[in-house]
């Protein structure tokens, strides 16, 4: 069985989130609210959120695809605060095609904030359909299936501290194939 490989350590990581929490703090020196989409970006928001020297507010939403293979999605949980008239940028823990990012950007942006902006841990841009802004960005990546630091396959493998490359159709016959690599222990 072909083995999971290592994309980024935890070094590489928490570089990436320094470089992006100086970003974030040179762009909004009066502070910025932080628009995590659940469950995958939370590991990255949280690193974020202490990269970032000014002050920061967090809120989330959640989606859930209902059409499957179409990027078409739902809000499932809305944000708790209002957003007009702030500084907003939206975390992402992977953006590939863009359709889910676009749908997100036309209902926070609906709503009037000040700005609003797109942070992600991972630029998959080789899949992407939809011209997608993205100011943030961690990581560029190749059309490669991840794992680790938020993402997941059939909610495994989010706890992990490094991202990895795994083979999808590997994890389709069986989710938990990388269980015994990467969970030393």
């Amino acid at each position: 069985m072909p083995e999971a490989r290592v994309l980024f350590t935890r070094d590489d990581l928490a570089d990436g989130v320094a470089r992006v929490g100086r970003e974030i703090s040179d762009a909004y020196p009066d502070g910025v609210l932080l628009v995590a989409v659940l469950k995958g970006s939370v590991p990255f928001l949280a690193d974020v959120v202490r990269a970032v020297d000014v002050p920061v507010e967090v809120d989330f939403l959640a989606i859930s695809k209902y059409a499957a293979d179409t990027g078409r999605a739902r809000i499932v949980k809305d944000l708790d605060g209002d957003v007009l008239g702030r500084d907003v940028v939206l975390v992402e823990d992977i953006i590939d095609t863009g359709l889910t990012l676009t749908y997100l950007l036309g209902e926070i942006g609906r709503r009037e904030p000040r700005s609003l902006e797109t942070c992600a841990l991972l630029d998959k841009s080789v899949r992407r359909i939809v011209p997608t802004p993205l100011r943030f960005r961690a990581f560029e990546i190749a059309d490669e299936f991840v794992l680790g630091y938020g993402l997941d396959f059939a909610e495994r493998y989010r706890n992990l501290d490094e991202v990895f490359a795994g083979d999808i159709s590997v994890l389709r016959d069986d989710p938990d194939a990388y269980v015994h690599q990467l969970y030393r222990g």
